[in-house]
């Protein structure tokens, strides 16, 4: 089968389409997966450059979001027959081999059913965003109706899904984009608030928006100055979601302490790296909870551009240029 191989650490032309042989059943409980599509995230552009969380085991697949048909089914498996359609994060860490290539293999405990109304190309760009902003919102800053969340980068591939959810738990919502075309596709997707952060300060913005209060909540996708800023955007007693390493300076964490606010970190990659099995399950069911909103035309994941297999070095080359709005997905025959 044809795959994209990870050669070692270094530029998207480390990215090279190669062969491998088609992949056995590792266990009875396993699933082999004709892909269809593998979602693109900027954590595959990390580990490319940096070396996945496995080194010694190169070359490697990357990709952990896919969707495909199920090819064959081990003894043991109960939820999934040859010819369903599925989709899932698994692999493309290091650990195992990932989603960008023609076959892979899954647990059946960690696919779910692909959303009937959605394309491969479509249901592969949802599982890691899907589950990251559920995190943050639901158990990291366990937010409820009738409360304020400020939403970072609500353009992107985290954002925009994090703003549809939170407008389904009857959140109010405050999204900082770039540009007017954003902010008008954000305000449609739910938010009641869009910030500029090109042309106003997202602090002011956001007390102004709840008259000196401050946000219940801040969920942070861009880290550096952003997140240590926004400490002065949350109301005293308030939450912080970061998925990034923050570095601030000691005046700005003071900001933090002074209000009595708490720092929370989203890495759903946890589970898997950890092999926290009741944890991967507890995020299947978000898989599946997902897909009902999806279907009940409740939440869209937006793909903004598909690029070939072949071609997954250039939209490596894409997310690192920055400011994409939505997904992007790689396409396989």
């Amino acid at each position: 089968m044809k795959a994209v191989l990870m050669t070692a650490p270094g530029g998207p032309e480390v990215l090279q389409l190669g062969e491998l042989t088609l992949p056995e059943l590792p266990g009875p409980s396993h699933l082999r997966v004709h892909l269809h599509a593998a979602g693109v995230n900027p954590i595959d552009t990390k580990l490319r450059k940096n070396g996945t969380y496995f080194p010694d085991r190169l070359p490697a697949v990357l990709g952990c979001d896919g969707a495909g048909v199920v090819d064959a089914v081990g003894a043991a498996v109960t939820r999934f027959r040859p010819g369903d359609e599925v989709y899932f994060f698994n692999g493309g860490i290091g650990g195992e081999p990932g989603n960008y290539a023609q076959y892979t293999t899954v647990h059946e405990d960690h696919a779910a059913a692909k959303p009937k109304n959605l394309s491969m190309a479509e249901a592969a760009a949802v599982p890691l965003v899907l589950i990251t902003a559920w995190e943050s919102l639901h158990d990291r800053a366990e937010l409820k109706a009738g409360q304020s969340v400020l939403i970072h980068a609500a353009a992107g591939g985290v954002g925009h899904v994090a703003v549809q959810l939170a407008n389904e738990m009857g959140l109010r919502v405050a999204a900082t984009v770039s540009n007017e075309e954003k902010a008008a596709w954000v305000k449609n997707l739910g938010a009641e608030k869009t910030i500029l952060y090109t042309r106003e300060d997202f602090i002011q913005a956001a007390l102004d928006w709840t008259e000196g209060d401050g946000v219940d909540a801040v969920l942070d996708t861009v880290g550096g100055e952003t997140f240590c800023r926004s400490f002065a955007a949350i109301r005293i007693y308030g939450k912080i979601v970061t998925l990034v390493q923050p570095e601030c300076s000691t005046a700005q964490v003071k900001v933090a302490r002074s209000r009595c606010q708490s720092i929370h970190y989203e890495l759903m990659l946890a589970p898997a790296y950890f092999g926290l099995l009741p944890a991967r399950i507890a995020q299947t069911r978000i898989l599946e909870a997902g897909a009902r909103l999806i279907e009940a035309g409740k939440l869209k994941v937006r793909v903004s551009q598909t690029f070939p297999l072949a071609q997954a070095a250039e939209s490596h080359r894409l997310i690192e240029e920055g400011h994409t709005a939505g997904k992007i997905v790689l396409t396989i025959d």
